[in-house]
């Protein structure tokens, strides 16, 4: 490709990028391509509409696609291990328990959209919601089985905004690596805005709509004590497990800070460079997710192959946001190596509208067209990832970037 000079102008390539932006919506949402198909298709499309040279699009395609899943494919795969290892260990229903044991049966509500806030770091939202359900269910009947919506609302809020804003989760992981971000800032300013945001939009809203709409607890699931596990970890245990990989990675994040200012010498010392690597998320991931299968599995008597399949069913259903996630890398490599992403920087400093602006009301397009928050975000980074890159910002102003099209893929 370093041969390689476009002769297209703004114009053209913007307007390539637009046909490729539908030809997704069309695909996905007319004929129910399947989203990992249709990237892929998409940016073969655009490649050729955009003049890459015949004999490097593929590897063009094949590079993007690989150099995304590099490290995504590692901290989803690794992130879905631990938290089927807190669920399976029971630790949803002991962690629910506690909280509303501490916070009492009038802020019940609360409590459960607590305990998923916290199950929710590294559980997808699906899965996550799915263990909780029976969850919420018997709490709500305990309570008098009113309305399922005062409790149902905060819990499913608050896997929602952790699915959207906080890695390991597929979504803001790959929006990370697509605009190169420090993932340790984007996990701590994610973190930061994840209670605010599910307060305002899963607590409160939780209580007003249910006090406008009543729905009676469903009698679904029955009693769930006797699908329990009969020795679940301690309450302190599941949070110690799920705080592990965020003190480690968070431990990077300051050595990197501190590096930057003279305080240490990454180069010279090796204690830091030890720590660094230890601090790096995919090795503290492994690490937690070793920790968890000894502490959550082997101290309760789980071992040899039931173990392994255990984690082994974490897995399979992170295959297909895996493949999609390294189809929008390859998406937003076309865009980069055909000149569209420069084109689009140039254009948005024409009009003045900031780049983060811009990538949130992307992803909110694109979320409200066909209905996936994971495809929206991906979909979103590697259109606007030139233009981060261009853009010469701070690593604070690019994790806030990231965000902000996470905000956006969550619009509806």
């Amino acid at each position: 490709m370093e041969n390689f000079t476009q002769t297209l102008g703004a114009g053209p390539l913007l307007g390539i990028a637009a046909g490729a932006i539908a030809l997704i919506l069309i695909l996905v949402i007319r004929f129910k391509v399947h989203a990992f198909l249709t990237l892929v298709l998409v940016s073969l499309v655009t490649a050729f509409a955009t003049g890459i040279p015949t004999g490097e699009i593929v590897n063009v395609l094949v590079s993007s696609f690989g150099g995304t899943l590099g490290s995504v494919a590692l901290l989803i795969g690794l992130g879905a291990m631990l938290g089927k290892m807190v669920e399976h260990s029971g630790g949803a229903r002991v962690l629910a328990d506690k909280l509303v044991g501490a916070f009492g049966e009038k802020r019940a509500p609360f409590a459960l959209g607590l305990a998923s806030l916290i199950m929710g770091f590294p559980i997808f939202f699906d899965a996550g919601l799915i263990v909780m359900l029976p969850i919420i269910f018997a709490v709500a009947r305990r309570m008098g089985g009113n309305n399922v919506l005062l409790y149902g609302i905060p819990a499913a809020t608050a896997f929602s905004v952790m699915h959207v804003f906080v890695p390991p989760h597929p979504g803001p992981v790959a929006a990370t690596e697509l605009y190169e971000a420090n993932l340790g800032l984007v996990l701590l300013i994610g973190l930061l805005i994840a209670f605010p945001v599910w307060y305002v939009t899963g607590y409160l809203w939780g209580k007003f709509v249910s006090s406008k709409y009543i729905i009676p607890v469903p009698a679904l699931f029955g009693s769930i004590d006797n699908d329990q596990p009969v020795n679940p970890p301690k309450a302190s245990t599941v949070v110690a497990m799920l705080l592990l990989p965020l003190v480690l990675i968070f431990m990077n994040t300051g050595l990197d800070y501190l590096n930057a200012a003279g305080v240490v010498n990454a180069d010279e010392q090796v204690w830091v460079q030890v720590l660094t690597t230890i601090g790096s998320s995919p090795v503290a991931l492994l690490i937690s997710v070793l920790v968890a299968t000894a502490v959550l599995g082997h101290r309760r008597g789980e071992n040899g192959t039931a173990l392994e399949k255990v984690l082994d069913s974490a897995l399979g259903p992170v295959c297909s946001v895996i493949l999609i996630t390294g189809a929008g890398g390859m998406f937003g490599g076309v865009l980069r190596a055909s000149g569209i992403g420069d084109a689009l920087s140039d254009s948005l400093a024409e009009v003045g509208l900031p780049v983060i602006v811009a990538a949130y009301v992307v992803a909110v397009i694109l979320r409200v067209a066909q209905g996936s928050a994971t495809v929206a975000l991906v979909t979103t980074a590697g259109l606007m990832a030139p233009a981060v890159l261009a853009g010469g910002f701070s690593p604070l102003q690019i994790a806030a970037v990231v965000l902000a099209s996470a905000a956006g893929s969550v619009f509806a």
